[in-house]
This record gives C-alpha cells, sequence and structure tokens, in this order.
C-alpha cells in the first residue's frame, strides 16, 4: 500500500525521524541517525576497537555515551578471553568510558542497562550484541550491529539504517498460569518462522499487553532478532513509564504509533487456553505446547540468560522448585542476571531455595548460553533452557541437544527429570 503524504508513522518510524532530524520517514528509506547509546562486549568489543583504530579515529564520539560489559565469560575462562578483556579494559580506560563494567560491578549486558537506567525511552541504540534488540520493551529502537559497524559508530556516534517496515502483533486475552513472555514470543516465532519479520520492526502491543509487568515485555524484545526482526518495540505506557522513574532511566521522548500507521502485516495472537510452550532442536520456531512434548529425559536445566535471567524469573522458578530437588543425575544450574538480582534472590529465600534443590549457583554473566562456559554439553546430552537460541552445537558439543523453554517449566523438568509441564507438580 503506498503511503501518501498524510499517512500516519509507527513508533519505529518516529524515533528514527526524530534521530535523522528528518519530519518523516518511510520504509526503505536510507537514513542516518544518531546514536543515543553504543554498547559492545568482551567477545564484540575487541573487533569494534580494531576497527575504531583502523579508520584513524583517537577519540570515541561522546564518553559518556559509550557501554562496554564484560559479561559472556566471567570471571575469565580462560587466557583467550582474558585477553580480551584486558583490550577492552584498557581502551576503556584510555578513553575515559565511564560505562565500563566487569567482575562484580557487571553482569548481562542487556539485563544490566535497563535495571541502572542507562537506556530509555525514545532512544536509538545500537549493540555489537544481536539481542541489543532488548531494549524495545521500554520504547526505544535498539538493534544490534556488526563490530565494525560499531567500530565506525565509537568514532562517529552515527549510522546509516533502512526504515525496517513494521509488522504488529496483537496480543489479546489473558496470561494462564505458568504463561509468560517466553511462551508468547516463541509462540510468535513458532507462527512466523525465523525469518518471518526478516529486517522488519515487530511491534507488540494489544489487550494482553496494557498491564503486562515489564521483565515480560523485556524478554518478548529480546527474542524478536529469532524471527530476523531489526528490532523488537512497545509503545511505552504508565507502566513503562513508573520503570524508568524507579531506575532514574533516560526519557529521550515517549513516542507511539499514529492510528493511521501503515503496517505491513497485522498479526492477531489470543492468549486464552494458551500453554507454556517448549521449543524442539535445532530452532526457536520448533515450537510445541508442553501437553505434547511426550516423554523427553534431560540431563541438564540451565536457568538464566538476558532472556530469563531477571529476578521475577527466578522467583517464579523457585515457587516451583520449593520444598523439591532436582531428580538425581540432573545438572541444575541457576545464574542470576545481575548482581542486583542476585542479591535480592539471596535476601529473600530465592538462592536457598536453589540450593536446597541441588542448584549450582553462578556469577551473573551469560554462562551456558553460547556455549562458551559454564555448563557446556557433552554429546548426546539434552538441556532446557530458559536461553534464545537452540541452534546446533549452541551449548557445547554439535550433537547434543537444548529445549527452550520458560523458567517455571525448566524448573518442573530439573524436578520430573524430563521437560515438564509445572502443573504436574501441584501438591
Amino acid at each position: 500500500m503506498p503511503r501518501g503524504s498524510a499517512m500516519g508513522m509507527t513508533i519505529t518510524e518516529k524515533i528514527l525521524a526524530a534521530h535523522a532530524g528528518l519530519g518523516r520517514v518511510s520504509p526503505g528509506d536510507i537514513i542516518e541517525v544518531t546514536v543515543d547509546r553504543a554498547l559492545a562486549n568482551d567477545i564484540t568489543a575487541p573487533l569494534a576497537i580494531e576497527t575504531f583504530r583502523e579508520i584513524g579515529a583517537v577519540e570515541v564520539f561522546d564518553k559518556e555515551k559509550i557501554i562496554l560489559v564484560a559479561d559472556h565469560f566471567v570471571p575469565n575462562k580462560d587466557i583467550a578471553s582474558a585477553e580480551q578483556v584486558k583490550k577492552m579494559r584498557g581502551f576503556a580506560r584510555l578513553q575515559g568510558i565511564r560505562h565500563y563494567y566487569e567482575s562484580g560491578d557487571a553482569g548481562i549486558e542487556h539485563v544490566i542497562l535497563p535495571e541502572r537506567g542507562l537506556v530509555g525511552p525514545g532512544q536509538v541504540v545500537v549493540g555489537a550484541d544481536s539481542h541489543t534488540c532488548t531494549y524495545g520493551a521500554l520504547g526505544a529502537f535498539s538493534s544490534g550491529v556488526g563490530s565494525t559497524d560499531l567500530g565506525a559508530v565509537l568514532a562517529t556516534g552515527f549510522i546509516w539504517l533502512k526504515v525496517p517496515p513494521t509488522i504488529r502483533v496483537e496480543y489479546t486475552g489473558r496470561l494462564q498460569p505458568f504463561v509468560g513472555g517466553k511462551d508468547l514470543i516463541l509462540f510468535t516465532i513458532g507462527m512466523i518462522g525465523v525469518e518471518g519479520a526478516l529486517y522488519s520492526a515487530l511491534e507488540f502491543g494489544g489487550s494482553a499487553v496494557r498491564g503486562m509487568a515489564m521483565h515480560h515485555r523485556f524478554t518478548i524484545a529480546n527474542m524478536a532478532v529469532e524471527a530476523g526482526a531489526k528490532n523488537g518495540i512497545f509503545e511505552p505506557d504508565d507502566i513503562t513509564k513508573t520503570y524508568v522513574k524507579e531506575t532514574s532511566g533516560p526519557e529521550a521522548g515517549y513516542f507511539t504509533s499514529d492510528a493511521d500507521a501503515v503496517y505491513s502485516r497485522v498479526i492477531a495472537i489470543p492468549l486464552d487456553g494458551l500453554e507454556p510452550q517448549v521449543a524442539f532442536p535445532h530452532s526457536p520456531a520448533n515450537v510445541r505446547p508442553v501437553s505434547k512434548v511426550g516423554t523427553v529425559p534431560v540431563d541438564q536445566v540451565f536457568i538464566g540468560s538476558c532472556t530469563n535471567g531477571w529476578y521475577e524469573d527466578l522467583r517464579e522458578a523457585a515457587s516451583v522448585l520449593k520444598g523439591k530437588k532436582a531428580a538425581k543425575g540432573i545438572r541444575l544450574i541457576v545464574i542470576p542476571g545481575s548482581p542486583a538480582i542476585y542479591l535480592r534472590a539471596l535476601r529473600e529465600g530465592i538462592i536457598e531455595t536453589f540450593i536446597d534443590a541441588g542448584a549450582v549457583i553462578g556469577p551473573p554473566c551469560c554462562g551456558p548460553c553460547l556455549g562458551g562456559h559454564l555448563g557446556i554439553l557433552a554429546s548426546g546430552e539434552r538441556a532446557v533452557s530458559t536461553t534464545n537460541r537452540n541452534f546446533i552445537g549452541r551449548m557445547g558439543h554439535p550433537e547434543s541437544e537444548v529445549y527452550l523453554s520458560n523458567p517455571a517449566v525448566a524448573a518442573a523438568s530439573a524436578v520430573l527429570g524430563r521437560i515438564g509441564d509445572p502443573r504436574e507438580l501441584k501438591d
């Protein structure tokens, strides 16, 4: 449908237009936008730093707007990872970058940035990590970019982007017990496929979103990229504003989509009756309701990651595990998303519940999500994981298998020794 001059814009288009200094933009436009935050981690920063130097840059564009986080191999697991962090640390010191985090001051980048009020509504955030799209939960345009692209951003503060078309996802109805953001996004990816939103903005809305807690929104936005999306985004509302106020986050602007905004597609998803979802190997789109899983024994359960390492996720998992033990032979690994989440869970007895259940608690980091550290799978092993990807070899050996689920299903699976429904454990 051609867009006339009087047609409205989506929230994504409005944010990009504002940062390009334009009155309006349309899908397909190539624009140069200013960047509010530029992010990299211990894996991606070294290459970005090399690019920064290769193009002859001497100083970063803004010492306050760059965020570097060591979160993938924490603590350093070998010489190679130690050298990576050393390079990033040295660059941060040389450039006087204020927001550099590692060790006990760090945590998972996509958790600590919102938690510490470093990102907010209306911003343009780019990061050398595909799950940078997480911050769209706050109403920001937030997208992952390559490390070489980020190197140029570090020097200039600008990036060239093609304005994506927007797909609107309307969630209606009410969430059922033990169903959350992870289930909504898994179901959505299962419906449209891993390329169903290729270089599109996924805009999440509908009656079910009104009143939805922020941790669910972060989870949904986090996995937009698993459908191929350029970004995932929610229109900010009172819940967003409360969160931003509590975290003292920045407010670049509270944008909303116009009533006559043009969408490339509108998808309606009723939630009444939606069960917890499980993604089978080797794709986040290979989704089944938990009642259709069958008998799938597992060797390891991981609860954590930038997708489900939030305090509320740990609390839900602990509610399922309370007074129970992980089945014999099951390795249960729990990693809080940040030191603040870890401390709160410790003070409220949640960590004690995990330890009583037989869990190993790891330091706040990405952990086994990428198959790099703290919970690698051997040949033939199966894991239930609250992470975002289950590609071949994602968490270890290429002949291992990863099943994605929400925290409650993961906790129940640890007790049952197989993928299971938390409702099976009702007293």
